[in-house]
């Protein structure tokens, strides 16, 4: 049975990740921080497989991550495919943003994917697969949180400069940068930001978390897919 890592993997685009690669067959490894509705996910995880297991690991702690990596090093002899989706967002702005904002937002998204993928390199075989979830913000100025977008153009360049690591071994590194997508946290923003965004997006709504899965099941299949950034964001436009 073939082995994947979903870091932020209870709710959200991971969740959705997480169970297409229950339904393709995989044991899937979910780390979690700060989701009090992790264990009711888990519970209708396995509905779909039981082949899940949830690990609570706060990724802007790096003895957390170690940890973590110790139990997956100790458990498993290999890990078919990673999918570095954990990130986090500190609302503030650029004047007003402290050092640990920055810090832990670049952690979470960059530091602890680089080093899950390097500790675990050995572990990796041939024909596996990469996906990190990048953003549009990372392709385009974020209006409201600098930081959040500058980790997010970071994960874009790591996952290009890993393209060469993997070089010769059939595994793939790949992005999915999602525009705009309905996770709790943009259904919890106020009606009329949600209606500018969707003006602003040419099909004039936010995307599911399904569709965005779609995009990182198209990177598993696709043996040729490499050092691509799959952007999925229905057409948004800032003009």
């Amino acid at each position: 049975m073939k082995n994947a890592i979903v870091t932020g993997g209870t709710s959200g685009i991971g969740r959705a990740v997480a169970e297409m690669l229950l339904a393709k067959g995989y044991h899937v490894i979910i780390t979690y921080a700060y989701d009090s509705n992790a264990a009711e996910a888990l519970r209708e995880m396995r509905q779909i497989s039981p082949e899940v297991e949830i690990h609570e690991i706060d990724q802007t702690q790096r003895t957390a991550t170690y940890a973590f990596l110790d139990y997956v090093k100790s458990s498993f002899k290999h890990v078919d495919c990673m999918i570095c989706n954990a990130g986090i967002t500190r609302r503030s702005s650029f004047k007003d943003s402290k050092d640990a904002d920055w810090d832990d937002m670049m952690e979470v998204a960059v530091n602890s994917h680089y080093i899950i993928i390097r500790e675990l390199y050995e572990m990796i075989p041939a024909g596996s697969r990469i996906i990190f979830t990048g953003s549009l913000m990372g392709l385009q100025p974020h209006g409201t949180v600098l930081a959040y977008g500058v980790t997010k153009a970071a994960v874009h360049a790591l996952m290009k400069n890993l393209v060469k690591e993997f070089e010769g071994t059939g595994t793939t590194v790949n992005a999915v940068a999602p525009g705009f997508v309905d996770t709790p946290w943009q259904k919890n923003k106020p009606e009329e930001i949600r209606n500018n965004i969707c003006r602003k997006t040419a099909i004039h709504r936010f995307a599911s978390v399904d569709e965005i899965a779609s995009a990182f099941r198209f990177c598993i299949e696709n043996d040729f897919v490499n050092g691509s950034i799959i952007e999925v964001t229905g057409g948004y436009s800032y003009k």
